[in-house]
């Protein structure tokens, strides 16, 4: 633990350092040579309960890097297991990443302050612990337009450079970023016990999950059929909104899908342009095993995974907690469905649901695909469609005919709804965004940050970013897709 602890202000209350002994190991972050911060979550920040009247800058930027601790704070790394790409690793764990705090906040939530690029951990497994600017300003985007478009996200606290130089392809600078969650239980965490034959830490965890993130579960006869199924329900809901925004997270592996729903570890992910299924960007995604389109099966798979592990806790039998287990894994398809059909509604103006709507869906996303049809502009040029205007949305076609053949089927089902036209206009362009964190932005204000130290570009997406569904003029170069010349867009994991 750091020999240097600070008044912060938070409440702390480490109950997952005193209650799950043996799933972590204690240890404190780097000390940096001078750490800066060069972005700040000052209302998240007052949220978690921070004193900002009395931490200045210097100190938080220490506090928030590693460097010093929280008064009553038990940093930790964790530890876990996780199928990567489908091969299962029986330990990874926190590799360059800390636990500095767990808090109560100002509304009476349970959060984790955890920080990624704070040094070297038990578990860094021949790494360095640290991470580096343009990995870190990403992940600060991500998360926080993640959060504005209602997205069960972590969020970003924090982005602080270290005033180190690290080794990656070259000399770059060094970074951590400060970010906040539910918690950090994951799959993962579940299976490293499992493996090991450790029923009763998997008994401990299960336990302290459900009173953590599922406290109705709580004394109930089946509870852990229930923790799987309400896992399942968040899990359903997550993945049907990254669906339903053209989000690719890139690597879902098991020690990335959290227990309490939320996007985490936001590596080699991006936003599409144009719709396709198969869309993919991550370099290592070699068999576009985590694709746009897969992400629906392999949320199920990992789901599965995490059923294996508490098939002990849900029946004596194990005949009987595989069927169990086996009926809630299996009701994965139908439930997202509906969740993913119930979006796509919305964002058609549909408020009524009918037995064609699965179709109207389908044969507009297969046109976009075939077409090459930019995801976010057509959602949002569907609303000026309702109240009379077409350009936008047929100039984005190269066989217009097919889309206007679609759009008279489409217009019909909204003439049988009691909703003005006005009124369907505004409610799709409250669930469509404008604005997404486009790809050719994103990495323009990285390179800007990483490489010429200029925060502008990252500074004005940030401000783009941060009210996605409202329009304002002269940001209509943040509504575009990649120009030709950006070419096909490759994203890497950023260790």
């Amino acid at each position: 633990m750091s020999e240097v602890q600070i008044e912060s202000g938070l409440k702390i209350d480490n109950s997952y350092a005193e209650q799950l002994t043996g799933f972590y190991v204690e240890g404190a972050g780097d000390k940096a040579p001078n750490p800066q911060l060069v972005k700040f979550n000052s209302s998240l920040a007052k949220q978690l309960g921070f004193d900002l009247d009395n931490l200045s800058d210097p100190e938080l930027a220490a506090m928030l890097s590693g460097g010093t601790t929280p008064v009553d704070a038990c940093p930790l790394s964790q530890v876990y297991a996780g199928h990567q790409f489908g091969g299962f690793s029986p330990q990874l764990g926190d590799g360059r990443a800390l636990l500095l705090a767990e808090v109560i906040d100002t509304q009476g939530q349970r959060l984790d302050i955890h920080l990624k690029g704070s040094g070297l951990t038990p578990f860094s497994r021949g790494g360095d612990g640290k991470a580096v600017l343009g990995p870190v300003l990403r992940e600060y985007i991500l998360a926080e337009a993640m959060h504005a478009l209602d997205i069960p996200t972590t969020r970003a606290l924090a982005a602080v450079t270290t005033g180190e130089q690290i080794m990656r392809s070259g000399l770059l600078p060094g970074a951590v970023i400060a970010r906040v969650a539910s918690s950090h239980i994951r799959v993962g965490t579940f299976q490293f016990f499992s493996a090991r034959g450790e029923q009763e830490q998997v008994k401990k965890l299960a336990d302290y999950t459900i009173a953590r993130h599922y406290p109705q579960l709580k004394g109930t006869s089946d509870c852990y059929l229930g923790l799987l199924r309400a896992v399942l329900e968040a899990q359903v809901t997550l993945i049907a909104k990254w669906m339903a925004v053209g989000f690719v997270h890139g690597v879902m592996n098991t020690d990335n899908m959290t227990i309490c729903g939320e996007t985490i570890d936001y590596g080699p992910c991006a936003f599409i342009d144009n719709y396709h299924p198969e869309a993919l960007f991550s370099s290592i995604d070699q068999q576009g095993r985590y694709a746009f389109g897969n992400q629906p099966g392999i949320a199920q798979w990992d789901l599965a995974r995490f059923a294996e592990c508490l098939l002990p806790l849900i029946d004596d039998d194990i005949d009987e907690a595989v069927k169990q287990a086996s009926e809630v894994i299996n009701g994965f398809s139908d439930c997202y469905q509906q969740q993913w059909l119930a979006s796509m509604r919305g964002k058609l103006g549909l408020t009524r649901s009918q037995e064609s709507d699965l179709t109207l869906v389908n044969d507009l996303l297969d046109m976009m695909a075939q077409q090459q049809v930019d995801f976010t502009q057509l959602f949002r040029a569907l609303a000026r469609v309702v109240v009379g205007d077409n350009d936008a949305a047929v100039k984005l076609f190269s066989d217009t005919e097919s889309f206007m053949q679609w759009q008279v089927l489409w217009l019909a089902r909204l003439t049988q709804q009691a909703e003005s036209n006005d009124v369907i206009a505004a409610a799709m362009n409250a669930l469509n965004p404008i604005y997404i964190p486009r790809n050719h932005q994103v990495e323009k204000a990285l390179q800007a940050a990483e490489n010429n130290g200029d925060f502008a570009p990252f500074e004005q997406l940030m401000t783009v970013l941060a009210q996605p569904f409202t329009p304002r003029q002269g940001l209509e170069e943040y509504e575009l897709a990649a120009p030709a010349e950006f070419g096909r867009y490759r994203t890497f994991c950023g260790t």
